[in-house]
């Protein structure tokens, strides 16, 4: 199989498979939060703060318990000094900049984050990532635990400026793109999130389970994409489609 076929199909970038792509992403994460709030220990003091989608910071700090962390008000002047030192790509740029004289504060409130764990009592919040690599990729989890720990890193930054009392990190969960986790990362990661043991197994199965599924419609969307075809022929398996699919 041709090396760029995985990476290239399952990549937003991918002309005409953005919305696919993004659709099979929170198909993905959003199971496997919810899995995860639902097996919490009867110790857990933690609060799955956004169940439902991925949120905004803007939308975030419209809630009362991230304004107990900091105010709104003190967020955009420590985001502009540290935006400041961070190279923005030039889509990067026009995505963020809707009014010149606030893009900082833009780059700010504009990020995404797939989900938000707190403890108050522990004063702790905790920034959940899911990120997908190409099967070719063999340092896979390394590669993609740099890619997110860059992406959110000024936010985190900001934060502890603005808020040094509390503690902020981040845990991001790794997958290849045909159904591939590293199990004892996996694992570590639910523990650290006070997940019950005697449930890692089934979430992780059907963690595994999920990803097959979601890469699956978007195997599907791509052959129907580029060869208008559906039923019983836009999934057969491991047809060679040419140099673009294979499935």
């Amino acid at each position: 199989m041709p090396e760029e076929t995985y990476g290239h199909i399952n990549s937003a970038f991918f002309d005409g498979m953005a919305t696919t792509v993004t659709a099979a992403h929170h198909f993905i994460w959003r199971h496997l939060y919810a899995s995860m709030q639902a097996a919490q220990t009867p110790a857990s003091k933690l609060g799955f703060v956004t169940p439902d989608n991925e949120s905004s910071m803007t939308t975030l700090w419209q809630e009362e318990e991230f304004e107990q962390i900091c105010s709104r008000e003190l967020l955009p002047e420590k985001a502009a000094e540290i935006e400041k030192t961070i190279f923005v790509k030039e889509h990067e740029r026009e995505c963020h900049d809707f009014d010149q004289t606030m893009f900082y504060e833009n780059c700010l409130w504009n990020q995404r984050l797939d989900g938000i764990v707190i403890n108050k009592n522990c004063r702790t919040l905790c920034i959940l990532q899911f990120k997908q690599s190409s099967d070719r990729n063999e340092d896979f989890l390394r590669v993609k635990e740099d890619e997110a720990n860059e992406q959110h890193k000024s936010i985190i930054e900001e934060l502890i400026a603005v808020a040094p009392v509390w503690t902020f990190e981040q845990i991001k969960f790794v997958a290849r793109s045909g159904g591939a986790v590293e199990e004892d990362d996996f694992y570590n990661k639910l523990e650290r999130l006070s997940v019950q043991a005697r449930k890692k197994d089934k979430i992780l199965a059907a963690h595994v389970q999920r990803i097959c599924e979601a890469y699956d419609t978007v195997i599907q969307s791509c052959y129907q994409q580029i060869h208008g075809s559906s039923g019983a022929d836009a999934t057969t398996l491991m047809e060679n489609l040419g140099e673009q699919v294979y499935v």
